[in-house]
């Protein structure tokens, strides 16, 4: 179930832009947002989010196209 959350917060991050933004300032709270609304990560997985660099979520849509589903 694990890897599904983790594709599923993924996903928001590149195609939610007020989440990106939310988790850009804040990434510790916004994933609590998120497990609190039901995409439990494993405290691994938070760690792998927070170390992540936060320029990563904000791929523009030409650069994407309609690959994120």
């Amino acid at each position: 179930m694990s890897h599904q959350v983790v594709g599923i917060v993924i996903n928001r991050l590149l195609t939610d832009e007020d989440l990106r933004i939310r988790f850009a300032l804040d990434p510790i709270e916004t994933l609590a947002d998120l497990s609190f609304r039901g995409l439990e990560l494993t405290p691994e997985e938070v760690d792998v989010f927070i170390r992540t660099d936060t320029r990563t979520w904000f791929w523009s849509h030409e650069l994407l196209g309609d690959r994120v589903h």
